[in-house]
């Protein structure tokens, strides 16, 4: 058997599975939550269509190359990340895009998954920088220098992107910072301590970074807030979008409207209540609990968190601390997208402009979130082989991690 065709066989079936099912169901709903738009649902449809063969493409070559490869592009995507996000920092554009040779995208995403693949390198490469400088090297390995590298990384996009005013991508680079630290081996009394200060400086971010940063983003939480409380708000005007949406998925039920539905049938969205300009990207979640109803709403969220579950399973069997970043990191990003898309719908976050991953419509983004599923697939196929996890269990049989029975020999 070859290698290729070994590498071929050796997949995670079970990760294609879940990825290409929420795919599927994603090109469904973007043909109804698009069909208000001048070119029609069918056209978006299409589109995405393309969008996820050329994503095929990225994902099986991305999964069949050894995943340590791909650390020699963080530094150079992270540079051009963060550059093109800078570029764009001060522009007026709601939709923080930008155009390189006819193709549009947003750079913040692009920034993010450099991020992943920054970080990843420096868990896998600085404890050996550590180990080849004498006498000192010793300091890399500190928590206090880990927690400064996942600062600087993670630190530097973040602020770039806020000061853009997109902070729905700069949240997102949270929970990914958040993983870095867990996965490097941070103790907790440091990220104790971390959340300690962070929650102190909490209400002098909000009243004074936040508003010179991004005045709407204030008034979204502020809004956010008022709607929480129960008080009232304007549903003509600033409160128009939130109110629609969580009356769409509210009154849905069990089965929901029904797919395609029109006025007859209730449909919100029919009578374009639904942002429609943006119901087939950020607000393709309402469509769905519309049409869908609970029992839709309930099957797009197990195939979520089933997609992240095979995820850890894949980071478990993980050969190295790269690889376990990767995945974590991967994970991080598409827990941070989903809870803040959905979040945002049923009232339990802010409005941002964020895509729910390989469900909205969103061109480069599908295309990003499958090769990020196939670095998670090429940490599963150049996995350690079972009678070495086996063999290191043997050795440190009260080390916390993977147990595995000597019975499998």
């Amino acid at each position: 058997m070859t290698p290729l065709l070994r590498k071929l066989l050796g997949m995670n079936w079970a990760l294609v599975f879940w990825m290409y099912g929420l795919l599927v169901f994603g090109v469904l709903s973007i043909e109804s939550a698009a069909r208000h738009l001048p070119q029609g649902g069918e056209y978006f449809a299409s589109q995405q269509k393309q969008w996820i063969l050329i994503g095929s493409g990225v994902y099986l070559v991305t999964a069949l190359i050894d995943y340590r490869w791909f650390r020699w592009l963080g530094i150079p995507l992270y540079v051009v990340g963060v550059g093109l996000c800078a570029r764009i920092m001060n522009s007026d554009d709601e939709v923080h895009q930008i155009t390189v040779g006819g193709l549009s995208f947003q750079p913040a995403q692009l920034a993010i998954a450099a991020g992943i693949l920054m970080l990843a390198w420096l868990l896998q490469d600085l404890p050996r920088l550590g180990r080849m400088i004498p006498k000192v090297g010793w300091l890399l390995e500190e928590p206090m220098v880990k927690l400064g590298a996942i600062a600087v990384i993670a630190g530097i996009p973040f602020l770039v992107v806020v000061k853009m005013g997109d902070m729905g991508s700069a949240l997102v680079w949270l929970p990914v910072a958040l993983v870095a630290m867990i996965v490097s081996g941070v103790p907790f009394r440091y990220l104790s301590f971390m959340a300690l200060v962070g929650m102190a400086i909490l209400p002098m971010l909000y009243f004074i970074v936040l508003p010179q940063a991004s005045e709407r983003g204030t008034a979204r939480i502020e809004l956010w807030l008022d709607m929480l409380e129960g008080r009232e708000v304007d549903v003509s005007a600033e409160a128009w979008a939130p109110h629609h949406i969580a009356v769409a998925i509210g009154h849905a039920g069990w089965s929901g409207t029904g797919y395609l539905s029109g006025e007859e049938q209730g449909s919100l969205h029919a009578r374009k209540l639904i942002p429609f300009n943006t119901a087939h990207n950020d607000f393709i979640f309402p469509v769905i609990a519309e049409e869908q109803g609970f029992r839709g709403s309930m099957l797009l969220i197990t195939g979520f968190t089933l997609l992240l579950v095979t995820c850890l399973f894949v980071a478990s069997y993980a050969r190295d601390p790269m690889g376990r970043m990767l995945v974590g990191g991967v994970v991080g990003l598409f827990f941070a997208h989903i809870f803040e898309n959905i979040g945002m719908c049923v009232q339990l976050m802010p409005i941002t402009g964020i895509p729910l991953p390989l469900i909205s419509y969103s061109g480069t983004f599908v295309v990003m979130c499958m090769f990020l599923l196939g670095l998670v697939q090429s940490v599963w196929i150049h996995r350690k082989p079972l009678r070495e996890l086996v063999a290191e269990q043997e050795e440190k049989p009260h080390s916390p991690g993977l147990i595995i029975s000597s019975d499998v020999r």
